[in-house]
């Protein structure tokens, strides 16, 4: 039997959100700073720049989680590396090369808890179901799910404009009935949902954090010519067609004064294409 004091009934520790066995805390301040650094930690949560953490309940169940994620767990909990044998090992690695996220995602099953590391990133909770066969992710927002959603790789459908406008060829895809844990860099409540229906939508930079797999994505030039897009100072777009939804959030980190047309592309790995994706994994191992 396990009793965990100081965790449900912390006053510093409000649960904001909650769906399955995943419980979403937020640190209402900071109270573990140093003097120096106090008038920062002040300023931060007034922007509401604070602490998040993924509780999960497991009751018989099993979660995936990006690795390195957990920060302690207690109960009947056993943990498997989600790896097979080597060759699955090499394919997991070449997956999470291309997609930012981790080669090996460990599972945890039983029953009793887990709990993630902190996050100043925004923490979502998203049914994969509620997108028809798949909900395809931006570079590096995987945290978490149900142990039984499934993984796979998809692919822009124009390898070489991808290329030219600098993001990345692959992303991971979800799929199945059950939740997925994302970390954001804006809130779910300040994301735009954009739904379509045989339509198409572009965007220029990558400020789509999550869109349905039937979309077919891929990055063109933002006129019919080069001329054009040069004189429009727009370039590359990622495109989006067909029929499904688009979760894109209205400004990312880094969008300020100082930039003359929008937001900072993100630096994750998949931005420099395959192989050298592949061989910074290698050499980061």
């Amino acid at each position: 039997m396990i009793q965990l004091n100081n965790v449900f009934n912390n006053s510093n520790m409000k649960c904001i959100n909650q769906a399955g066995q995943f419980y979403v805390y937020e640190h209402q301040k900071d109270l573990s700073v140093r003097a120096s650094y106090a008038h920062v930690a002040y300023f931060m949560n007034k922007m509401n720049y604070k602490k998040r953490q993924v509780l999960c309940f497991l009751n018989n169940t099993a979660v995936k989680l990006q690795a390195g994620a957990m920060q302690w767990m207690a109960g009947n909990v056993n943990m498997s590396s989600g790896v097979t044998g080597v060759g699955n090992f090499l394919g997991k690695m070449v997956k999470g090369a291309v997609t930012g996220e981790s080669a090996a995602k460990p599972i945890y099953q039983g029953t009793g808890y887990v709990m993630l590391e902190p996050t100043y990133n925004y923490i979502i909770i998203e049914d994969v179901t509620q997108w028809g066969p798949g909900m395809v992710l931006d570079d590096g927002l995987f945290l978490a799910c149900d142990a039984h959603l499934q993984e796979s790789i998809v692919r822009r459908q124009n390898v070489s404009s991808a290329v030219l406008g600098g993001e990345g060829l692959f992303n991971l895809c979800l799929s199945g009935q059950g939740l997925a844990i994302l970390e954001s860099p804006v809130p779910r409540d300040e994301l735009f949902e954009i739904n379509l229906q045989d339509d198409v939508v572009k965007i220029d930079g990558n400020m789509a954090v999550a869109w349905s797999s039937t979309l077919e994505f891929t990055v063109e030039k933002s006129t019919k010519s080069l001329m054009g897009s040069a004189v429009s100072g727009e370039g590359f777009v990622n495109v989006y067609r067909g029929t499904g939804k688009i979760l894109m959030a209205p400004t990312l980190p880094g969008a300020n004064a100082s930039n003359k047309n929008g937001p900072e592309q993100t630096k994750a790995s998949s931005s420099h294409g395959l192989l050298s994706s592949v061989a910074s994994s290698v050499f980061d191992a």
